[in-house]
């Protein structure tokens, strides 16, 4: 069995200072407060934030937080809502080290652009402008991408499944590091290319990209993405959800790792561009959005592209506070986001020694609001008549065929509709429960874009409103595809615990994103209990794509996963509320 050393605090720091550089070493809470806080949940203490320049480093930053008996968290963008990329608590019983990937950048385009290999610090964003050349995309070109995730974040934490053919992130070929049940620390290379034997050998040759296309291998047994997801989601009348974060069979070494291991290097499939357009849809009627989701998956000849629901409310605390999101895109575009965050990050601990907790957003919430509206006509127009909104992204071939759908599903729903000063095209259709339009090229972007700025619209709210929320409960859960009752009903008495309740999500697959803004004096932990075993009686399942992090408890076969990946449970223990304890005890 490989002999840990007594934590030698100082030692420690002098090794990794050696490898890395002083300033790449962190200890100052100053310092380290960006890293050690979950963007949405979740904090705690930590030894030191190391971020290593290159694989290579990395390596050997892991080995001298094995020798030193460490627990590693690793970090990549720490866009995740639950937590699991940073500490949780202050009762772990090691000294705990972040091992950020930042700064380790890389993106390699292979196979003529088919495929594409994504080191640590690799961003959607940089991801999709590599691929743009290729006309090709990366599996993921929403959501995330708008703040700045990394790649194999993406992987680790199953997300992403927004775009309905694709589902969720994942790959069986990965280069990774994993302590053993005696303590070693073991470089394994299943990323299928040819590139030495050591460690060291590997990882330079990797980073160098010193490999030919003779040394790649291309085994139809080994996917870089997932191949039946399109089949899967298109069961409309299967009992149990499309995909979930517990599904066993989307578990597979680094995939859905959450940090068990330490990945260097993921393969993945890219994605052929194809021309689309965006219909908006409203309804008051739930029941309409679910025929009009059965059409897409059941008869159209080609699977949709994407489809995003907003609920009224989500919409209207998007509008408001997720403003400043949406404008400071618009202007720099997304690569810009993640330091524009950490500058906030900064302003913040700052503000919050002085005792001004909150201040930078009140005041960003002061800018916005004395700006116009950002929205397009057309929408806000919807808004006002609609209690729910549906985003459809299709291809360009197959507009007709939805246009014709809709056109005929609301005449006949509502025959007796007087004319609609909305609908542009077809003056003779005018329906009281539901319309649609199709968007132009600017309404469609900023339809998507706004969807995924609600999406930390009540993370801007509880902090502009703290005398009168509690916190958070944010949920994301997956409902059984055949569920036409998915619109929530919660009980009387939990209802007016809530301020506000959010509830937005990825449609077409039956995934939902659930932010209830909690009351002051209200037990958010105790609510989300509640709020669990509800979903439990739906036949839910949850998370869906944001994995457990410290929130939500590991199911069976995820904690089975994370026990076979780490052994001795040396890296980022305690997620999905297991054992923060060495050898899992």
């Amino acid at each position: 069995m490989h002999k840990t050393q007594p934590f030698d605090r100082a030692q420690t720091l002098k090794k990794l200072s050696q490898i890395v550089g002083t300033q790449h070493v962190l200890t100052a809470d100053k310092d380290t407060r960006l890293y050690r806080q979950g963007r949405r949940y979740g904090a705690g203490q930590v030894f030191a934030v190391v971020n290593p320049g290159s694989l290579l480093q990395q390596w050997q930053v892991l080995q001298v937080a094995v020798q030193a008996d460490c627990i590693v968290i690793m970090q990549a963008a720490n866009t995740g809502l639950t937590g699991g990329s940073t500490p949780f608590g202050d009762d772990y019983d090691r000294p705990v080290l972040i091992l950020g990937t930042r700064r380790l950048l890389g993106i390699q385009v292979i196979d003529a652009g088919r495929q594409v290999l994504c080191l640590p610090g690799a961003t959607l964003d940089k991801l999709e402008r590599e691929l743009a050349v290729y006309n090709r995309e990366p599996h993921s070109v929403i959501g995330s991408s708008c703040i700045g995730a990394s790649v194999l974040g993406g992987v680790c934490n199953n997300s992403g499944g927004a775009l309905v053919r694709r589902g969720p992130a994942y790959t069986e070929l990965a280069l990774y590091a994993q302590v053993n049940a005696e303590g070693e620390l073991q470089l394994v290379n299943h990323l299928g290319i040819t590139l030495g034997h050591s460690p060291e050998e590997i990882l330079n040759n990797l980073e160098q990209q010193n490999y030919s296309e003779q040394d790649i291998q291309h085994d139809a047994q080994c996917c870089a993405s997932d191949q039946r997801y399109a089949h899967d989601v298109s069961q409309v009348d299967a009992d149990t959800p499309a995909r979930f974060n517990a599904d066993p069979s989307r578990l597979f070494e680094a995939s859905g790792s959450a940090g068990k291991v330490c990945v260097f290097a993921v393969r993945l499939d890219s994605f052929e561009k194809i021309p689309s357009r965006v219909f908006y849809i409203g309804s008051n009627a739930p029941d309409d959005l679910t025929e009009i989701r059965r059409f897409l998956l059941k008869d159209l000849p080609r699977l949709p592209i994407a489809g995003e629901y907003i609920h009224r409310v989500a919409y209207d605390i998007g509008a408001k506070y997720g403003k400043d999101s949406f404008l400071f895109i618009e202007k720099f575009g997304t690569a810009k986001v993640p330091a524009a965050f950490a500058m906030k990050d900064k302003v913040d601990g700052y503000l919050e020694r002085l005792g001004m907790k909150g201040l930078s957003d009140k005041l960003l919430q002061l800018v916005t609001q004395c700006l116009p509206s950002h929205l397009p006509k057309r929408m806000n127009a919807f808004r006002d008549r609609f209690e729910h909104h549906l985003i459809l992204r299709v291809e360009q071939q197959d507009v007709a065929a939805v246009d014709q759908f809709l056109k005929g599903y609301f005449r006949s729903q509502h025959a007796s509709s007087a004319q609609d000063q909305f609908r542009q095209q077809d003056q003779d259709v005018a329906p009281q429960g539901g319309d649609y339009f199709l968007c132009d090229e600017d309404e469609g972007r900023k339809a998507f874009l706004h969807r995924f700025a609600v999406a930390g619209a009540a993370i801007r709210y509880r902090d502009t409103h703290r005398s009168e929320v509690a916190d958070i409960v944010a949920l994301d859960i997956a409902l059984r595809r055949n569920d036409r009752d998915w619109a929530e009903q919660l009980p009387t008495e939990m209802d007016q615990q809530m301020l506000h309740k959010l509830y937005y999500g990825h449609f077409l697959c039956h995934v939902f994103h659930q932010d209830y803004i909690v009351k002051k004096g209200v037990d958010p932990l105790q609510m989300e209990h509640q709020m669990w075993r509800l979903l439990d009686e739906r036949g839910a399942e949850y998370p869906a794509e944001h994995n457990v992090g410290h929130l939500y408890v590991a199911k069976p076969a995820l904690k089975n996963h994370y026990q076979q990946l780490d052994p001795s449970n040396r890296f980022n223990v305690g997620i999905g509320h297991t054992s923060k304890l060495k050898n899992w005890r």
